[in-house]
Order: C-alpha cells, then sequence, then structure tokens
C-alpha cells in the first residue's frame, strides 16, 4: 500500500498530499498549497524522498507553498500547458484576496492527458478535467482505487466555476466523463474538505441529479 498524508494548509485550508512509494520510499506532493518548507521536512521525517511536484491546477492556493518547496528539493513540477498562464501570476490572484505568496517558479515538465506518471513502483494516469480552472488535471492511482482529483468534484458539492476560465457546463462534462467513469469504491482525495468516494458522490451529490444544470 502507499503512504497518502493528506495536510490542509493556509488561509483556504488545501489540502495538500504527499504520495510516497512504501517500497522505493519515493514520494510526490501533490498541489504544494502552503508551507513549503514544513512539506520537505515532512517528508524526510516520514523517510521519503521528494522527486515529482504535481499540479491539479495553479489557483494561488494550491501552488502558495511551491516556491519554498522548490528551494528546498529538486524535484520537477508537473503542469499541464493550459495552467502555465494562471501560474504566472497566482501572486497576482493572491493579492486580490489580500494574501501574499512567493511568485511560484515556473514548471520543469508539461503534463499530457492520459499520460502516465510512475512514483517508484506507483503508476498515476492524468485525467483532463478542466471547468474549475483553465488546465485542471487528475492524477488516478488505478491499483489502489483513489484519485487525487483537485478542486473538481468533492464531498457534496463541486469546484467553483466563477473565477476566470471556469465552466460550468464543462466542469460537469469533465465529472461525468472523467471521474464518474470509475468505479464506485475510488477514494476522492479533492482539494478542499474531506474524502469521499465516486459511488457516494454519484448517488448523492445534488450537483450530479437529474434536473440539475
Amino acid at each position: 500500500m502507499p503512504t497518502i498524508l493528506q495536510m490542509p494548509l493556509g488561509p483556504l485550508q488545501t489540502n495538500c498530499y504527499l504520495l510516497g512509494c512504501d517500497e522505493t520510499m519515493e514520494a510526490a506532493i501533490i498541489d504544494p498549497s502552503w508551507n513549503g518548507r514544513s512539506l520537505a521536512a515532512t517528508a524526510t521525517e516520514q523517510g521519503f524522498t521528494i522527486t515529482h511536484i504535481l499540479l491539479t491546477h495553479s489557483h494561488f492556493d494550491h501552488v502558495g507553498g511551491l516556491a519554498e518547496l522548490k528551494q528546498e528539493v529538486a524535484a520537477p513540477v508537473y503542469i499541464h500547458p493550459e495552467a502555465v498562464e494562471m501560474l504566472d501570476t497566482a501572486f497576482l490572484q493572491a493579492m486580490a484576496w489580500q494574501i501574499r505568496i512567493a511568485p511560484p517558479p515556473p514548471p520543469d515538465i508539461m503534463l499530457t492527458p492520459g499520460e502516465t506518471i510512475t512514483i517508484g513502483n506507483l503508476t498515476l494516469e492524468v485525467l483532463f478535467t478542466p471547468g474549475h480552472a483553465p488546465g485542471h488535471v487528475s492524477f488516478y492511482l488505478r491499483e489502489h482505487d483513489v484519485v487525487f482529483d483537485g478542486d473538481v468534484l468533492f464531498n457534496q458539492s463541486i469546484g467553483r466555476t466563477d473565477f476566470p476560465g471556469g465552466s460550468l457546463p464543462l466542469l460537469i462534462k469533465s465529472i461525468r466523463e472523467e471521474l464518474l467513469v470509475l468505479p464506485d469504491k475510488t477514494h476522492v482525495l479533492s482539494g478542499h474538505g474531506p474524502a469521499t468516494t465516486i459511488g457516494q458522490e454519484r448517488a448523492t451529490n445534488p450537483f450530479l441529479q437529474p434536473g440539475f444544470s
């Protein structure tokens, strides 16, 4: 089994995740939302080496710790090409909320929907899930029935679409075509709030029921 640490961080309590391979002790940080130095220290304390930094999207509360983290580790930053422009202005986004973050460094590797990323002996599949933000992706750990979906699908809710680049029809399309096709037992680890499952959200999420538009 992999090690998965959920860490709500920063003023918006954005979930950052450490995904570690217990066999090779390599790890990915998914959405370094805040306190980059602390994230690096946590990985070290757990015995992991950070080899990947994965961004679901580039809203400021998901990258607020990226600059610090990159100062601590040499791991490359992965992002979808359509999310790069927003990453470049993340510090301005934060200022609009009267929050200060260090300008994030540029990404290293562009993600392609459908590709796989290997973290030690773990394999993540890249799902293209826009609608909440341009270039939004989710990371699916098929073998262990887990999807890290950023701000797409939440426990009894869905991502906001009133930010620049947001689209409710596109978000619903992403959820239905990329997430709801996953097995019901799949654990959904999102950017805010508690975990849920695909089956629970399919059955009870009010935004996914017939008649919602």
